[in-house]
């Protein structure tokens, strides 16, 4: 618990240029006043916090600086921690595909272990930014297209990063809340125009989750909703966030989001922008001076009061006090520094656990014993760089890569590799050695992909194939004729319909971080077998976009034949892969579904089971989704909704019976009020390993 009356103490202390300070967020890798004055105004208490900040003796020589001045309030020290800080995990799209929030929640610890000891306090992360437009480039790094599974993400993550107690771990940052996913053609930082109920099923619900487990900090997009901007939503920031769902921690601003009002067209000057951005919510205001320079006069001219000012101010401090700042200011950089690769094994388990095998014909994979030679062919093959993907601040410049995690598994055999063409050069030189290296090997292993500067933010790709010449390389070693694994790294499913018709096996790489040449090689080699299941729809192609599953249905469905329907007429309507697909090397079935009592009422719960075996010769592990369809409702339901996700693991032979309980609220949805409400009626349930509805398990129960 914070102690208010310290908190209290130090606010009626300070001056109005030193509350501000508090709200004033700075980039210490660019600031805006240059070095020496950001040092100055440090140790004048007109800064509150820094990101982006590295090196124990420049961070401690700064946090010095602060707490010498007259009120003697630390720095909190802000970084961008998404997928690990000194070991990189898998990125948020791959790591999701784990389906494991006890994975979710072990990695951000991890990252917590590191990330303490280097004095940060305060991460921007988790991501919460339902996706389901993989032209945009953010969706690298959140948690897909589904928001029972975003919102499970974020549970595990808050609980990862700040643990039970904030003195003990990091405050983790919930962002971006304003449907930032949904940013129209998937450019980034453009607008969101969608309506008030994909705003509160889809987008908003992990927000609430992320409230519900305790997060400290929330960050708004940078996008309007429907017009206005969400740095100033009060709407949203104030009347959902703080009083309907009660958070009571910060709210801080994204990069120089305050005085882009201006541009977005809500505000007339830096007075205007800083004082919507506060009477909105927004305690924070990251990087643009907003605050320290338009709040005073946004006060003398009757915009904000000095109440408004106090309130923000009082979060901040209660934040430093629940950290354990105001006690201990050096407490995390006096923490005995962690052997070295203590987090190995951790990131490549999670790396192996992150791959989705996506076609496995003739079974070529796993890689058969005694195999002579392999021919890894493409520029992500051996680039440590790459393995990392968008977002990692402080790891070394080396990872593994797949050609090291195969040479490595595979001592016996010969590992040849050709480059045979860059990402984003033209140019064909190289493939004529590449082809050479294919004709004389056993197996091909095709590595090709985006680069992971292609990924992230202010990268949105309004085509999704491979760049650069990387088709023309694949096109000519296909062309061999030899056994070809087909390894794609990228931050986004990637429209490459023909690869997947021709290559044997296709494996979705992802970018894996620190190990993601071991844990790729454990797949390969057979060592693991592959468990990972979409997070996202894959689709054929950019005409498809948006897609995903949870589409509602139309009243003329897409029917082979019929020519007044929902359909391409040059394209399928069915997706590449489906969200939750992913092979294993052994053959799993569902069987036995039961709904026990079949008819409920009033709140009344219902226990699924299905029983599912494991057919195959090796042990495996299948993630088995819950889906349910409403099928009559007041307002139009999905036609499939998630309500849970199970794993079974099985060795060959084995059968287990997997069990969930559907409550009465999962059986709700909003009704044309946007309130919740349950209707009698028949509801559809489905039990399986993807949203394919043709390879589902089905039963009803009925609410009365």
């Amino acid at each position: 618990m914070a102690d208010k009356d310290r908190v209290e103490r130090l606010l009626a202390s300070m001056t109005l240029e030193e509350k501000l300070g508090q709200l004033n967020m700075i980039d210490a890798g660019a600031p805006p006043m240059g070095e020496p004055e950001m040092e100055r105004q440090v140790a004048a208490g007109r800064i509150g916090s820094l990101l982006n900040i590295h090196g124990a003796e420049r961070l401690n020589r700064l946090q010095k600086m602060a707490v010498d001045n007259r009120l003697k309030i630390p720095l909190i020290f802000g970084l961008d921690v998404l997928h690990g800080h000194r070991t990189i995990f898998p990125l948020p799209i791959a790591e999701t595909c784990a389906f494991d929030p006890g994975l979710w929640e072990r990695t951000a610890r991890a990252a917590v272990e590191e990330t303490s000891r280097a004095a940060i306090t305060l991460t921007f992360a988790p991501m919460l930014d339902v996706c389901r437009d993989p032209r945009w480039g953010r969706i690298a790094e959140g948690p897909g297209e589904d928001t029972l599974v975003t919102s499970r993400y974020a549970e595990a993550k808050v609980r990862g990063f700040q643990g039970t107690d904030l003195r003990d771990g990091v405050a983790a940052t919930a962002k971006h809340m304003g449907a930032y996913g949904a940013v129209a053609a998937g450019r980034d930082y453009g607008s969101a125009d969608i309506s008030e109920r994909q705003l509160a099923e889809v987008y908003l619900p992990p927000f609430e989750a992320a409230v519900k487990a305790g997060v400290a900090a929330v960050m708004p997009s940078f996008n309007d909703v429907a017009g206005i901007p969400a740095t100033a939503h009060g709407e949203i920031l104030n009347d959902l966030l703080r009083t309907r769902w009660g958070f009571d921690g910060i709210v801080v601003s994204d990069y120089t989001a305050v005085v882009e009002l201006i541009a977005h067209g809500v505000a007339g000057d830096i007075a205007e922008a800083s004082a919507l951005a506060l009477k909105s919510g927004v305690d924070i205001d990251m990087q643009d001076e907003a605050y320290v320079r338009g709040l005073p006069d946004a006060l003398k001219r009757g915009l904000v009061t000095m109440g408004d000012i106090d309130r923000a101010v009082r979060r901040m401090l209660t934040l430093k006090e629940r950290l354990g700042l105001l006690d201990d200011t050096y407490r995390r950089t006096s923490a005995p520094p962690l052997p070295a690769n203590h987090y190995d094994a951790l990131a490549r388990d999670a790396a192996r656990r992150s791959a989705v095998l996506l076609k496995n014909e003739k079974s070529v994979l796993p890689l058969k014993p005694g195999t002579r030679r392999i021919a890894v062919i493409g520029p992500l093959g051996d680039d440590p760089l790459q393995m990392f993907g968008c977002w990692f601040a402080a790891a070394g410049m080396d990872s593994a890569t797949i050609v090291r995690g195969l040479r490595a598994a595979l001592p016996q055999t010969e590992i040849l590799h050709e480059i045979g063409a860059h990402i984003e050069e033209p140019g064909e030189t190289g493939i004529a050695a590449a082809v050479a290296a294919a004709r004389s090997a056993d197996v091909v292993i095709l590595c090709v992909g985006e680069k992971k500067e292609m990924t992230g933010e202010a990268q949105g790709r309004g085509r999704l194939e491979l760049p650069g010449s990387q088709r023309a390389l694949a096109e000519a070693v296909l062309a061999v004729g030899k056994p070809t694994v087909a390894i794609l790294c990228a931050g986004r499913p990637l429209t490459v319909p023909w690869l997947f018709e021709r290559a044997d096996a296709a494996l979705a790489a992802w970018f894996l971080g620190s190990e993601a040449g071991h844990g790729i090689a454990d797949v390969l080699t057979g060592a693991w077998s592959p468990s990972g299941k979409l997070s996202v729809t894959w689709p054929h192609d950019v005409g498809q976009i948006p897609i995903f599953y949870s589409h509602r249905a139309t009243g003329r469905p897409a029917v082979p034949d019929v020519y007044y329907c929902n359909r391409h007429t040059d394209l399928p309507i069915e997706p590449q892969f489906h969200f939750g697909h992913g092979l294993s090397y052994t053959r799993f079935a569902v069987t036995k579904l039961n709904a026990t009592p079949a008819e409920i009422s009033g709140d009344q719960s219902v226990t699924i089971e299905a029983e599912v075996a494991n057919e195959g010769g090796v042990a495996g592990e299948e993630t088995l989704f819950l889906f349910l369809r409403d099928p009559v409702a007041s307002v139009a339901r999905p036609v499939l909704e998630l309500k849970d996700f199970a794993k079974a693991v099985l060795k060959p032979g084995e059968r287990k019976t997997v069990r969930f309980t559907l409550a009465r609220n999962d059986l709700a949805f909003l009704g044309r009020d946007l309130k919740p409400r349950v209707e009698p009626g028949e509801f559809q349930i489905f039990v399986g390993a993807s949203a394919d509805r043709s390879k589902l398990t089905a039963t009803a129960i009925r609410y009365r």
